[in-house]
């Protein structure tokens, strides 16, 4: 099979299923990995598909969102080196907000046992890692949840967070750049976020950098909202420097 033919054979597979991985389409056409990063490489110049960390999405698809259990194991050993990095984020005996994600999830579940804080937070998965923890007091915001990320949203939860003042949010994002600002592919969740982000006095934003350059349907603040990133070296020195130039401290673990 010539490249232009696999290639669009890869543009059916894409709109047909929502999302192309590099491996299962290695697997599928019987060539190396490489073979297929440079077709979506090229599928992207074209402006056919969006790339995406392992694989790529059709262009358009800004409302695409991987289901939690995919979220837990992309670029895990990446999430884990974040989530240890932010634990110098964390106030002596002071609040903070912890948002729905899988790197903040992975924060939760290394809060050191002798941690003293007060935690908020929307996430089922996350109030349900910290509800046993002997120094945390943990207040769950509720509201309608949505199955995909298992976090509260709507009315109930907008109140919530409209009522407090915390020291430190941990916040999560599908897509930030200094031009598109920080995005998510649903508004409900998008407008929690943005309610958390004006309940806390530092904001620290904790996202592996596939996520640098994304867009997504819901835009929720500016990347200047942020007072820091946590992300991992595949953000180059550059692109660091870039982000910083706008305000926003920049930590590479």
């Amino acid at each position: 099979m010539y490249a232009p033919e696999r290639q669009q054979e890869i543009l059916r597979l894409a709109r047909d299923g929502g999302r192309v991985d590099v491996v299962s389409l290695a697997e599928e056409f019987q060539v190396t990995a490489e073979t297929i990063r440079r077709d979506l490489k090229a599928l992207d110049r074209a402006g056919l598909v969006r790339r995406v960390h392992g694989g790529a999405i059709p262009a358009g698809r800004l409302d695409f969102e991987p289901d939690l259990a995919e979220r837990e194991t992309t670029a895990a050993d990446e999430k884990d080196r974040i989530a240890r990095a932010a634990l110098a984020e964390l106030p002596a005996d002071g609040t903070l907000i912890v948002d729905a994600g899988s790197t903040a999830a992975r924060l939760a579940g290394i809060l050191p046992a002798e941690a003293s804080l007060t935690v908020v937070t929307h996430s089922l998965p996350i109030a349900a890692r910290l509800a046993d923890h002997p120094g945390i007091q943990l207040h769950l915001v509720g509201g309608r949840v949505r199955h995909r990320t298992r976090a509260a949203v709507d009315a109930w939860a907008l109140r919530a967070y409209a009522e407090i003042r915390a020291d430190v949010l941990f916040v999560a994002a599908n897509g930030f750049s200094a031009e598109h600002g920080l995005t998510t592919p649903d508004l409900a969740e998008a407008a929690v976020k943005r309610a958390a982000m004006a309940a806390a006095r530092r904001v620290v934003l904790l996202a592996d950098s596939s996520k640098h350059g994304q867009e997504h349907f819901a835009r929720f603040g500016d990347l200047s909202d942020v007072d820091l990133l946590i992300t991992d070296s595949g953000l180059g020195p550059d692109d660091a420097a870039a982000i910083e130039h706008g305000g926003t401290e920049v930590v590479r673990a």
